[in-house]
């Protein structure tokens, strides 16, 4: 019997916003009870720890995320030539996501940019692996890639 990885764990300075990026961009959705309060409602699970699972019906084998609030937290650094940042810093993971085919890579780094995220660096035209490295809202890096 092995352990099974269940989900990531993002720290973050605001685990709901980080959370709704993510949700917005995958298209997954909350664990029951860490939804969205009402509009104008306090959100109390918001602010500390939330969880997001793929669809039911999706076949991908998907795992989910998880945000946590970290008051001391400092994105990670990217850098397109090491593991470390302009200041030292590791950028210490990214999550990898693949599309299709190259049309599909274009309307998620469209979908991507107008949640927020800002384009790292750009090798979609690279005809070995077209790719794009994201950094979402918080600063973490994310690669989007025809796979």
């Amino acid at each position: 019997m092995r352990p099974v990885v269940r989900q990531v764990v993002l720290d973050c300075s605001d685990p709901r916003a980080l959370a709704e990026f993510y949700r917005e961009l995958l298209g997954y959705r909350y664990r029951p009870g860490d939804e969205l309060p009402p509009a104008g409602e306090p959100d109390p699970r918001g602010g500390d720890w939330l969880v997001l699972r793929p669809r039911n019906d999706d076949p991908r084998g998907d795992r989910g995320l998880a945000f946590q609030y970290d008051e001391t937290y400092l994105p990670p650094e990217w850098s397109a030539d090491s593991s470390r940042g302009p200041t030292g810093r590791p950028q210490m993971l990214h999550l990898d996501m693949t599309v299709p085919n190259a049309q599909a890579l274009f309307q998620a780094r469209d979908r991507a940019l107008g949640l927020g995220a800002t384009v790292l660096h750009d090798r979609a035209a690279d005809p070995a692996e077209p790719l794009y490295v994201f950094a979402d809202p918080m600063g973490h890096p994310f690669c989007i890639f025809v796979g």
